[in-house]
């Protein structure tokens, strides 16, 4: 079996689809995969790290900036260009499927296999759907979507609940310990993370909290993101706090914690939920439709984690969710082990194969 693969961007959108390639190996060991990325951002260098087979294409994603005019120009020929790759690549490749799994990278990719008439599956992460999802939509035999709620977007199409499979993913990746990261196995851990690219005005904010934190039953690791690091390096900070721009693997981290607090990503969601991990999400402002907001919002609504919006964050408001959290932990962890959980890339495989069988 053959499949092309796009998703890009962020870790969000390439972590379920690397979930979903795991998936459809386990299933065919001879499956032939090509992913297509961008030829600047992180997929460029996980995925052939992984030796599946990577083609990169020029293309951004369109900004009412206007310091971006000629950039949003220039991308208008790119996705011109990037089509008439595309088709060529599936007219030699032959896929079986295509799937977009999220990201600008992936219109080019499902625009072509809709000129190649080949069946197309598309996954949406977050509770409001992405533009790229939203606009290629019409094309897809089949869509599968992490959050029930957005089944409401994709009316009249041939939608299902798949989950997000990236929480697969994240129960087969081994613990880490404590003590292989410069921690103390002994202590219990507060894991502060702020998405896979990191966040300036998080930053910005956490160092005063970061700089008076000092417990002596609690720790905390902090992941900058690399952009970053070298600003926290300066400080100085107590024993019971460590500082490192990233780390591979994030869920061995997260089996070693006591608590998460994350960005909203939908990625992260899937993987702290698996992994039944109480968390204070701090949604970022600055993403499409606000999404990371109605995220979070569905989370606490049901009682499996707490939000602290951007706006509200200061030393003595996440003083007071993390107690509060850590006060009430067995109420969220019970939560957490309540909520709906099925194996989500075998749905999502399964379904993609019955699809085939009726083409």
């Amino acid at each position: 079996m053959k499949i092309l693969v796009s998703a890009g961007g962020t870790q969000g959108h390439i972590n379920p689809a690397l979930a979903i390639i795991d998936k459809f190996k386990e299933h065919d060991k001879d499956l032939e995969v090509i992913y297509v990325g961008t030829t600047n951002r992180m997929e460029k260098d996980i995925v052939p790290s992984l030796g599946i087979k990577y083609i990169p294409i020029e293309i951004y994603g369109f900004t009412m900036n206007a310091k971006y005019i000629k950039r949003n120009i220039k991308n208008l020929f790119l996705i011109k260009k990037d089509v008439k790759q595309m088709i060529k690549l599936i007219k030699d490749f032959k896929p079986d499927v295509v799937l977009g799994i999220g990201g600008y990278v992936t219109y080019p990719v499902i625009k072509a296999a809709h000129k190649c008439k080949v069946p197309i599956f598309i996954h949406e992460q977050n509770s409001i759907p992405g533009k790229v999802n939203k606009v290629t939509a019409k094309y897809a035999d089949l869509i599968g979507v992490s959050i029930k709620e957005s089944e409401k977007y994709f009316k009249g199409k041939n939608v299902f609940y798949s989950g997000n499979p990236t929480g697969d993913r994240a129960l087969k990746v081994p613990e880490i310990k404590k003590s292989s990261i410069g921690l103390d196995d002994n202590k219990k851990l507060i894991l502060f993370v702020s998405g896979s690219l990191g966040s300036n005005s998080v930053n910005n904010k956490m160092k005063e909290f970061l700089r008076n934190f000092n417990k002596d039953d609690y720790q905390i690791l902090y992941i900058t993101g690399d952009n970053y690091y070298d600003d926290f390096i300066k400080e100085k900070y107590s024993d019971s706090v460590k500082i490192i721009p990233s780390i591979k693997d994030l869920p061995g981290v997260i089996k070693s914690s006591e608590l998460v607090i994350s960005r909203a990503g939908a990625s992260t969601i899937a993987e702290i939920n698996a992994l039944c991990k109480p968390c204070i999400y701090i949604p970022s402002p600055y993403v499409a439709n606000n999404h990371q907001y109605y995220n979070a919002l569905d989370l606490k609504k049901i009682k499996v984690a707490e939000m602290l919006e951007e706006k509200d964050l200061t030393e003595e408001s996440l003083n007071d969710k993390i107690d509060n959290v850590l006060k009430n932990k067995d109420m969220y962890i019970n939560n957490l082990k309540k909520m709906e959980k099925f194996n989500s890339a075998e749905l999502i495989y399964q379904k993609i194969m019955e699809v085939l069988a009726n083409e």
